[in-house]
């Protein structure tokens, strides 16, 4: 009997009096002990899936049409209370958010303990003692102690753990796990990729794993179904569908990714986004149509209806026999070297915060950055990679004033910016400006995009003119390749990635010397991440500005940059060209960076899955 059967299923919202499907005529078939991927840009439907399975649709949301059925009972029909009581037991969850997961004021121990009575465990010495075991079978170290400790005085990676061995502690037949290892740092993916499958295999339990990273998919799910607009587009093994797409959608996912072993090209740019449930409800035809390169009239007139392609292959797609004409063929971004005298040097920096002093403790410091030196040429795009916590963002915020180093130096063409004088800090705040990791937050919500893209106007003795920021917005607008006529939306009425757009035309504004971008394409689909990977490479070419990444995707770094710094507990343990960084690490942290990145290969084997942790790393 199967895990768990989708056939036909269909989920719609009510909009603007309209019904409109969110998942459309989705069917799948998942064995026990077998993992499927969902996979697909955000908006596909992904999440909605587990949502339905948990009868946590948002408000307006409803099954309307088709079955979901688990061990033969159809979850759509069920009655409340039955399915109630398979959730948690029969079928449990790993949340994408470790850190969040948690009640912050209860401790693990007390969580867990009632997460195991809803099971009807009333003997309290056996529920810790399970809970006990379930912590030390995730490979938690002293798991009786960590009973007594809270969520914030763990780590992403160990709530994370502890967040499976609680999904995993009721011998669940099926889990769906929602991005499990988003959150966390690269070299956790191998370790917490390997304790889900250990579990799953153990106890025979069906898996939907829920990603966005197709290398990842191909290396651990058996199966995989490409989500868009609602509709699965194309299905089968995960292997077989990664190596060769049927669908041009699913082509264009994996060309836009940057690889870490071919040759350097340029990012495959999907246009435009993700239909909304607005213009799907007036759409015809084929819903990637407007952004597929092989579109022709029947797209536009009808949808196409899934046709098997081989056993257990299909595809929605009129195209498919031709998916692989779409390449991407342009040259890829030149590499600048440091062949220029250094536009920034850094200096032995160092920064050390000083803990405690309270009534009843001691004063004690932490050194966040130790003796960090390096340089960035004119026109260079250097890297910074390493784990959370190795003191990047630290860095960052010292060079562009945001901390105050301890001990050390920073250097702008000559001129030692380290001091606290006002004549120094504007020249910095003109030559150096950040790039933040979260538009959302880092975007005035009350001000139009023509106000914040020209702030820095305001700053100082410049006062400029209402006609000369017009000007100017419009000329930034055009260099990071919005329409003009987005002067006047606020940020609230933009996506992601065109919020982050505006996010680089705000640093860009004075035309500064050097940018950092502080993990600037953590968190976006693949497609966006192309579109900002692609305007850095041009808008470098076009204006003439270094820049200094901060990053954890190592092969964004090798597609970008010419260098690489890699920092481990607040030092730079290695630094070199990224080739040859990358091709012969080492630093035994490096080679656990490296090692922890799928293959570009899906027919490849990933030796890190196949091993506990990487060498050196401690989940």
């Amino acid at each position: 009997m199967l895990a768990l059967k989708a056939k036909d299923l269909e989920v719609s919202a009510r909009i603007d009096g309209d019904i409109v499907p969110a998942i459309r005529a989705l069917s799948f078939d998942l064995a026990p002990g077998k993992i499927l991927g969902l996979v697909g840009e955000s908006g596909a439907g992904k999440s909605m899936v587990g949502r339905t399975i948990a009868q946590l649709l948002p408000p307006g949301f409803a099954v309307t049409a088709g079955s979901l059925l688990f061990e033969g009972e159809d979850l759509v029909q069920m009655a409340s209370a039955r399915r109630r009581a398979l959730l948690g037991r029969a079928i449990a969850f790993i949340p994408q958010a470790p850190m969040t997961a948690f009640n912050p004021v209860m401790s693990i121990g007390a969580q867990f303990d009632e997460h195991l009575a809803r099971f009807g465990e009333a003997d309290g010495k056996a529920r810790r003692a399970r809970a006990v075991a379930m912590l030390e079978a995730a490979r938690l170290p002293r798991a009786a102690d960590l009973l007594r400790q809270y969520p914030h005085q763990l780590s992403g990676g160990m709530c994370q753990r502890v967040l499976i061995a609680m999904a995993f502690a009721s011998n669940p037949r099926l889990v769906i796990a929602d991005e499990p290892t988003t959150a966390l740092d690269v070299t956790l993916h191998p370790p917490i990729l390997r304790l889900i499958a250990d579990m799953q295999r153990e106890h025979r339990t069906a898996v939907i794993f829920i990603t966005h990273d197709l290398r990842l998919a191909a290396q651990f799910c058996d199966d995989v179904t490409v989500m868009y607009a609602g509709r699965a587009v194309e299905s089968g093994a995960a292997r077989a569908v990664l190596s060769a797409p049927a669908h041009p959608y699913t082509r264009c996912l994996q060309l836009a990714n940057p690889t870490m072993r071919a040759k350097r090209r340029a990012l495959y740019v999907i246009p435009d986004q993700m239909p909304s449930l607005r213009q799907l409800k007036v759409m015809r035809g084929c819903h990637f149509a407007p952004r597929c390169p092989l579109v022709v009239e029947e797209c536009r007139r009808a949808e196409p209806v899934s046709t098997a392609l081989g056993a257990g292959r299909s595809a929605a797609c009129f195209q498919a026999a031709v998916s692989e004409r779409i390449d991407a063929r342009e040259p890829a971004p030149v590499m600048a070297h440091a062949s220029t005298p250094p536009v920034l040097q850094v200096e032995g920096l160092q920064k050390t915060y000083t803990m405690g002093g309270t009534l009843f403790g001691g004063v004690h410091s932490v050194t966040a950055v130790q003796k960090a030196s390096f340089s960035i040429a004119e026109n260079e795009f250097v890297a910074m990679v390493g784990e959370s916590g190795s003191g990047k963002s630290t860095i960052a915020k010292m060079l562009v004033g945001l901390e105050q180093p301890s001990a050390g130096r920073i250097v702008l063409n000559g001129e030692d910016l380290t001091g606290r004088s006002l004549r120094g800090g504007m020249r910095r705040a003109a030559a150096v400006q950040m790039v933040f990791q979260d538009p959302q937050s880092a975007l005035n919500p009350r001000r139009r995009v023509a106000s914040i893209v020209t702030q820095a106007m305001e700053a100082g003795s410049r006062h400029a003119s209402r006609d000369e920021r017009l000007v100017r917005t419009r000329e930034l607008l055009a260099e990071v390749g919005l329409p003009a006529d987005f002067a006047g939306r606020l940020p609230s009425q933009l996506s992601g990635g065109q919020r982050q757009r505006v996010n680089v035309a705000r640093a860009l504004c004075n035309i500064p010397k050097v940018l950092v971008a502080d993990e600037i394409v953590s968190g976006l689909d693949v497609s966006i991440q192309a579109q900002l990977l692609n305007l850095l490479a041009r808008l470098r070419a076009e204006l003439g500005f270094a820049m200094l990444l901060i990053s954890h995707d190592l092969s964004v770094v090798r597609h970008l940059c010419s260098r690489v710094l890699v920092m481990y507990r607040g030092e730079i343990v290695e630094a070199g060209d990224v080739e040859t960084v990358f091709a012969n690490p080492q630093h035994p942290h490096t080679r656990a960076l490296l090692g922890s990145v799928p293959p570009d290969e899906p027919e490849a084997s990933w030796s890190a899955l196949a091993s506990a942790a990487p060498p050196g790393i401690t989940p």
